[in-house]
């Protein structure tokens, strides 16, 4: 697991000083005569009445602009005066300490806004990030022989794009039909594709451009994201489901904004409540080409005796139907059970179970994390179990 810098991130987006003006230019008047137009948003975590603006005409007001203002996103004043946004808020019981005007930053997709300043691109970076780790280390922690390939499968249905699109649809988000600056802050802006585009498509961005087609457990380690899917080209690249990025990027912005404006435990106890809680069957994730022959070999390398089948109990032999119950046996030990319509059908349901009986072991529900010691009042730490991995064949 590789270490983050948060701190270092954060200090950019909780700068108490104004951030770079952003020039807006009109595009229905002339180039002659149009007017640069600059607005601030500042990211401070106290609820502040005045948002400063900075305008050719002082005497204008921000919130008597027509609605067909330049700015491609709604001005951060105006989620003062957001219901959608308020009840938001109130509904996801996020801390008084995240004032609405982040929590309407988070709503601005960088389709809508590419200003970095506006968008939540920054928040949805450190978000990711923070979500990654708290459900690594749970997942490594909790079942500590589980493959690599099925950590890669479960943390993506944790926190992958379409669970988090399903997440944020929960929370009764809604979109907007298209962005701008009259849109209510209260809903996701994001730009849909336009009929006709032409979609990118997706490659590798390995360092080694001839050997792309290797692409085992260890080099989906090293080159690819934390779900072990090949890295998408450059963002000038469309994406296929803007609204699914929409919605991700949605929920890994909240995640990062609470982590600035209330603390690494509150956003550590957001993820738990809100991802982590999310029920997965693991054991669905787990697949085995060669079950007789892997429980084999694992039991060679754990130094077990070879493993036996042997009949348990049978019905209708001669029917049309008939059931067998088979256990595989180390010894006296029994290392699974499985039942089938023949003796070599059982037999390789138990194998299958003895095997997801090993990988799935789990020391319980309440194991600790590295995190964990981050608190000022942790207990001392118990190294956690590591396993030697996976049977490879």
């Amino acid at each position: 697991m590789k270490g983050i810098r948060l701190d270092r991130w954060s200090g950019k987006l909780l700068s108490p000083r104004t951030r770079s003006s952003y020039l807006r230019q009109q595009t229905m008047q002339s180039p002659a005569s149009r007017t640069q137009q600059s607005r601030f948003q500042s990211s401070s975590a106290a609820m502040e009445e005045d948002v400063i603006y900075e305008d050719d005409d002082a005497s204008s007001s921000a919130t008597s602009r027509h609605p067909s203002s330049p700015y491609p996103s709604p001005l951060p004043e105006a989620a003062l005066h957001s219901a959608k946004l308020a009840a938001l808020h109130a509904r996801l019981a996020l801390p008084k300490k995240l004032p609405l005007q982040t929590m309407a930053r988070t709503l601005v997709d960088p389709s809508a806004d590419p200003n970095i300043c506006f968008n939540n691109a920054s928040l949805a970076q450190l978000g990711g990030s923070i979500i990654a780790l708290h459900v690594t280390e749970y997942l490594l922690c909790k079942y500590p022989r589980i493959p690599m390939s099925v950590l890669f499968a479960a943390t993506y249905a944790y926190h992958g794009p379409k669970t988090l699109s399903i997440i944020a649809q929960e929370w009764g988000v809604q979109t907007a039909a298209y962005p701008g600056s009259e849109v209510d802050p209260g809903l996701l802006q994001f730009s849909k594709l336009a009929p006709g585009t032409k979609i990118g498509e997706i490659g590798s961005v390995r360092s080694d451009r001839r050997e792309t087609w290797r692409r085992g457990i260890s080099s989906r380690v090293v080159y690819d994201d934390e779900f072990g899917d090949t890295i998408l080209k450059p963002r000038n690249e469309v994406e296929s489901k803007p609204t699914e990025t929409a919605y991700s990027n949605f929920v890994k912005a909240v995640v990062g904004s609470v982590y600035l404006h209330a603390g690494r435990e509150a956003a550590k106890t957001f993820v738990k409540d809100h991802i982590l809680s999310r029920h997965l069957q693991i054991t669905s994730l787990l697949k085995f080409n060669e079950p007789v022959r892997e429980l084999s070999r694992l039991c060679k390398r754990e130094e077990f005796e070879y493993p036996v089948a042997r009949i348990l109990s049978e019905t209708g032999r001669m029917s049309r139907s008939p059931v067998f119950v088979v256990g595989i046996y180390s010894g006296s030990e029994k290392l699974g059970e499985g039942a089938g319509p023949s003796l070599a059908e059982a037999r390789i349901r138990a194998s299958v179970a003895a095997l997801k009986a090993w990988y799935l072991y789990s020391p319980g529900n309440n194991v600790r994390v590295p995190s964990d010691m981050e608190s000022v009042d942790a207990r001392p730490w118990e190294p956690v179990h590591i396993d030697i991995g996976e049977v490879i064949h």
